[in-house]
């Protein structure tokens, strides 16, 4: 059974239909990727896993596990964690209050230390600014911030939203390298992301959404390979 199934997925944004009835799946241990231009329904497709929009058709599926109609704090001690676009940090917070309430749900306190520890090795520049306030970060170190506060939920599918957005070529590397790094100690990964260089480097399958439809859907290396793919959003000729 894969970790996530989504089937004939529709949503709404008044009236206006966002997703048109898609089906994707996520197989444990896998970085799968939504890539397509704005608009075309990736950011949505994550919010409706996360049980922030309605679903107006289809189904959700976690671990077997119905989703749709499932409160979001519900979703999250199932085991899926969600690091928004535009990182969704609490500014007026400190970065050690801000990964305190990625884990407001857990009760292990040990085990909520061994995380805070994990999220330390992997982002070192968030234990040196525990005591600061989360907007006084660097963008590079907010969405350091956003992927530390989602581990600390131990999520077993980490939903990534646009990790790149706004980020500095250097700062984007070392992001990508700390996703492959969480892959793989175990967790699983359904991330959005508009460099779709990038992406399709580190995924291991992708599908491609263009107007809430997906149009295309491979491994990612061949993804990366096609020409289509590579002249719509790779930019080569």
């Amino acid at each position: 059974m894969a970790l996530l199934e989504i089937r004939d997925l529709q949503t709404h944004y008044g009236a206006i239909e966002a997703l048109h009835g898609i089906s994707l799946t996520v197989e444990r241990g896998q970085i799968v990727t939504l890539i397509g231009c704005n608009g075309a329904g990736k950011s949505t497709t994550l919010r409706a896993i996360s049980g922030l929009i309605p679903v107006t058709s289809g189904s959700i599926l976690f671990d077997g596990k119905p989703l749709v109609g499932v409160a979001p704090h519900e979703i999250v001690k199932l085991g899926v964690a969600h690091a928004p676009e535009g990182r969704g940090i609490f500014a007026n917070l400190t970065v050690d209050e801000n990964l305190d309430l990625g884990s407001y749900l857990r009760r292990d306190r040990d085990g909520i230390a061994r995380d805070r520890e994990r999220v330390f090795e992997l982002f070192p520049r968030i234990r040196e600014r525990l005591r600061q306030n989360a907007g006084t970060l660097s963008g590079g170190e907010q969405q350091m911030l956003a992927i530390g506060r989602a581990l600390m939920a131990r999520p077993r599918l980490l939903l990534l939203d646009e990790p790149s957005l706004g980020l500095a070529p250097q700062v984007v590397q070392t992001i990508f390298r700390i996703i492959r790094e969480i892959n793989a100690a175990g967790t699983t990964i359904l991330l959005v992301e508009q460099n779709a260089h990038m992406a399709l480097q580190t995924a291991h399958f992708a599908y491609v959404l263009e107007v809430g439809e997906i149009v295309m859907q491979d491994e990612a290396k061949k993804l990366a390979e096609s020409d289509e793919v590579r002249k719509a959003y790779l930019g080569v000729a």
